[in-house]
This record gives C-alpha cells, structure tokens and sequence, in this order.
C-alpha cells in the first residue's frame, strides 16, 4: 500500500530561529535503506519546507553492516575481492582502500546477509572469507586493516579466517580440519606462524563494541549462537568445542577472557591472537568521515537508524554521535523506523527531538514497505522544526506529539 503523503508544511514566515547549517548523519535502516538513501530522502523533506538551510551528508556506521558504505561516502576507494562465502560457495565480496587503510565488513563477507537463500547453517558456517579477504587487502598495499565486526553467521572462533591466512589447523590424521563450528570438534594441533608471516608489517584492527570473552555464560555461543542457528539445547556443547579449540589455539590463556574475544562467533578471538587492536565501530568510523570537523561546522544534527532502542545506548553509532554534539552544545533530532526509548532516555542522550516511522504509519510492514516517502514527510516536519523551534529542551518520541 503507498501511503498518502500529506502536503508540504509551509514553514514560518519569520522563524525564530533559524539554522545555518544542519548535519545528516543517521545510520541505515536495517532491512530497508543505506544510510545514505536515508539521508538522501530525509533531505528532499527538509528543502521542501526549509530551503533556506545548508546540508551536510555524513552516512555513519558502528563497524557492522554499512561500515564499508560509510567508508565509501568519506571518500574511500570501491574494491572487491572473489573469496569463499559462509557455506563454501565463492562470493564476490565489497571492501574499500582510503591511501593504504583496507576497511572490510565480516557481514559482506561470511554475515548472516551472505547466507545462500538466507538459510542459517550453525555448524558448517566458516569465516574462511574474511580470512581470504584480509589477505587480498594486504597483497594490495595496505598496512593497516579495518575489520568491522557485526552479523556474522558462523561461531567457529575464527577458525576459518586462519586458515584463510594460511594457518595450518590439523585433525588427528594430519588433515585440515573441516569449516565451521563442526570442523572444530577435530582441532587437535595449530600452526599460526604462516598468518603470521603474511601479516608481517600489518597492523589489524578489529572495530565492533561487543565486550564478551570467547567462552562461558557471556562467551559467543550462549549470546549470539541463537541468532545463527543453535539451539538452547545445543550452547553447552557449542561453549565446550570452543573452550577445547582455546585450549590449543591459545594455549597461555593471553586472550580468550580478553573483552571482544566473542565478537562475531569468535572472530574477535582470532584476531586478537593475531595481534589485533580492538577500537569503537563507531569511532572508527567517524574518523575515516571525519565527523568531528563536520560537526564543528553544524548548527544541528540530525541522525537514526532503524530501531532506537536500548542497544542504541550501548556504542551504536546514533547514540556517539549525540554524544559529540552535545558536547559542542548542539541540539539533536533523531528519526528511527521504530522507537522504544522513553523520553527521558532521548533526553539523557542529548536528543531532543525524535520521530519515528512506524506510528505515523500504523504498522511496521507500511513503514519498511514505504520507507522512503514517509522519511520525506518526516523531512517536511524536521524542516519546519529546525526553522522553528530546534533548541527546545525536551524530547518528543512519537509523530503525534509533533507541533
């Protein structure tokens, strides 16, 4: 159903306030728009209704899905690279280069979103890919390598990107041990020394803000394992395939318990024995951009993403922008698919304004399915809003408390 966009508003003849410049820096809404088509949509409603305002774009991400369209909309260079998708199957994977700083995505590569059909495969499932891809990445020139983690399909502790490097990880018979978190049941010896060798010279960063260590109650497979397939009765199992696969990886205890050792089924753990950093996705990704020297020419900052909700506090790429600008004392609007944030957490935030589509448009399948006209009318009102009243104090979390 397309839904019927009201008339432009016309904005005040003399506005009490108006803003110069105002900086769109949302994240994308998952399942249905990049960050940069909704600021593309959010900005047909603004100049509709407040033309007389300067616009800046800046797409951000958190080191999951979109990090590397955020590197492209900062000026970095397109790449791809044919590597082996999750189950096996080749894929042809996106990453981009800014000077000689790979920035790849683990969800373009080996993430839920590359499964064939979207069909989870819990035990097979392998980060071989992202292994393969780093490699391409360095064979390029690259000296430092971005890994944004997020949405990864496999819990295999990274196994695959090893031995996408070329570590040598052997079952009993001397063979290489099969992909995915089955495969890892016959891990009985580990040579890491040829990733090692290849990554000579090469700094690794692993950009995600998840803190679990590999294994436990907190560890990859009892918090994400579910997402990708494994069942409540199948964790216990899960957790101690990959503490017997620590044990021997890892084998000084330098980096299992290590916060972020759990990202991504583990990745974070391969990477760290690796010698990898672990920074803020969101960090990361706002110095490629450059946010801050965006956000010191702004008046006003708007950003969202698909869901506002708690997780959205905890290092979501929305949440560290609102950050920023407030330290700078600006004010914040967000505009989301779907809120579930109170005021007062809007508020403590530093966003004092929100909107989201979902209520406007009285269900959630009308707001993914139209996503882009309703964020062109929600556009009209930020419009209306920036010209009008952008420094009032306290936040509104539904369309209908609008003015």
């Amino acid at each position: 159903m397309t839904p019927t966009v009201p008339p432009a508003p016309r904005a005040p003849t003399t506005p009490r306030t108006p803003l110069a410049t105002v900086l769109l820096a949302p994240d994308k809404f998952k399942g249905t728009l990049s960050a940069a088509e909704v600021i593309d949509a959010l900005a047909r409603g603004i100049r509709e209704s407040a033309p007389q305002v300067e616009l800046l774009s800046c797409p951000i991400a958190d080191g999951g899905d979109g990090t590397v369209d955020a590197a492209l909309a900062a000026g970095a260079e397109l790449r791809s690279s044919m590597v082996t998708g999750p189950t096996g199957e080749p894929r042809t994977a996106r990453w981009a280069l800014s000077g000689r700083t790979a920035i790849l995505e683990l969800a373009e590569v080996v993430g839920l979103r590359a499964l064939p059909d979207g069909t989870l495969a819990p035990g097979a499932a392998s980060t071989r890919g992202l292994g393969e891809l780093i490699l391409a990445a360095v064979e390029t020139g690259a000296i430092t390598v971005v890994v944004g983690l997020g949405g990864s399909s496999s819990t295999d502790a990274g196994a695959g990107l090893l031995q996408g490097l070329g570590a040598r990880l052997r079952a009993a018979d001397g063979a290489d041990i099969a992909p995915g978190l089955d495969g890892l049941t016959a891990l009985v010896s580990a040579d890491l020394s040829p990733a090692l060798a290849a990554l000579e010279g090469v700094s690794l960063v692993a950009a995600s803000d998840v803190t679990n260590p590999l294994v436990g109650r907190d560890g990859a497979a009892a918090v994400y394992g579910p997402q990708k397939g494994i069942t409540p009765t199948e964790i216990d199992q899960a957790n101690g395939v990959l503490a017997a696969a620590a044990e021997i990886l890892d084998p000084d205890v330098t980096v299992r318990d290590a916060p972020g050792a759990g990202a991504a089924g583990g990745t974070g753990f391969a990477l760290f024995l690796l010698g990898a950093e672990q920074r803020s996705g969101a960090d990361v990704v706002f110095e490629l951009a450059d946010v801050d020297a965006l956000l010191d020419r702004a008046d006003v900052v708007i950003t969202g993403e698909g869901k506002l909700d708690e997780q959205t506090l905890h290092g979501k790429g929305p949440a560290e922008i609102a950050r920023r600008a407030r330290e700078r004392g600006l004010p914040v609007a967000a505009v989301a698919g779907a809120i579930t944030l109170g005021g007062d957490e809007l508020h403590a935030a530093g966003i004092v304004r929100a909107w989201d589509l979902t209520s406007r448009a009285g269900s959630v399948q009308d707001a993914m399915e139209n996503t882009v006209p309703w964020l062109i009318e929600v556009g009209r009102d930020l419009g209306v809003w920036l010209v009008n009243e952008p420094d009032a104090p306290e936040p509104s979390a539904r369309p209908e408390d609008l003015p």
